[in-house]
Parts: C-alpha cells; structure tokens; sequence
C-alpha cells in the first residue's frame, strides 16, 4: 500500500491552482469537471503517479470557504534549501507563517507556509545523497 494523494476542499479552483504551481512549484497533472455533481476537480504534484503522491484540490459549485476545523494540521513538502524556498515563496507572492529555523526540540529546519485557503504547508530541509538517501 501507498499514499497516492490528499484532497483539500478549495473556494477557488484557479486560485489554488495558481498558488500550487507558481508558488509551490508543482505542476497541474489533470482535471476533471463533473457538472452533474456540481464539482471540479485539479491534481497536482511534483510528478504523477504512480511514482510520486498527488494533491487533489476540489472545487464544489458555489462553496468560497470551508472552515478548516481543529483536526487538520499540515502538508510537508521536502526542500533542499529551506531558506531559498522561504525566499522563493515570499518573492511569487505566498506567505511565509513560520520562518525557516530548527524545530523546537530538534535540529531538523522547517518553515510554515499557508495557502490562500489557510491551509497550513510544512517546508522541511532535505538534502539527499546520490543514491536517494536522506542526509
């Protein structure tokens, strides 16, 4: 078994989209209109399935918001430099909620990014060998 993607409920498909590729760096993979049952659907990621997990956004008809409740707590993402990321964010418009640094109790370095939906994205330093270990 294997994670293949996470759905997060969005009140502004292109919004979102725009976010997840300018910002983030990911790339639309495909979408899907159901008008039948009033929703559209976008996945994206750093590549497809099966190889990498993706991120379904969905887009119900009508709906701007959701709230976001107290269960849900973050999507990470690897970065090789988490001070270039932080940075690179910040210059295509997104928000840096946690600047980058060690996690309490910890020496791994993180940084907090949040989506135009609120939803919270853990940036995490990894740098890997050549043979696709973690450092």
């Amino acid at each position: 078994m294997r994670i293949l993607h996470t759905m997060l409920r969005v009140g502004d498909l292109q919004r979102s989209i725009d976010f997840y590729t300018k910002v983030l760096g990911m790339q639309l993979l495909r979408t899907s209109d159901n008008p039948e049952y009033k929703y559209r659907l976008a996945f994206l990621g750093y590549g497809a399935n099966p190889d990498h997990a993706e991120l379904e956004l969905t887009y119900n008809y009508g709906t701007t918001s959701y709230d976001l409740g107290t269960a849900y707590g973050h999507i990470a993402i690897s970065a090789d430099d988490i001070y270039a990321a932080a940075a690179a964010v910040r210059a295509n418009g997104g928000a840096v909620t946690r600047e980058p640094g060690p996690v309490k109790g910890g020496n791994t370095v993180i940084a907090f990014v949040t989506d135009p939906d609120g939803y919270k994205i853990e940036l995490i330093e990894r740098r890997f060998d050549g043979a696709g270990a973690g450092l």
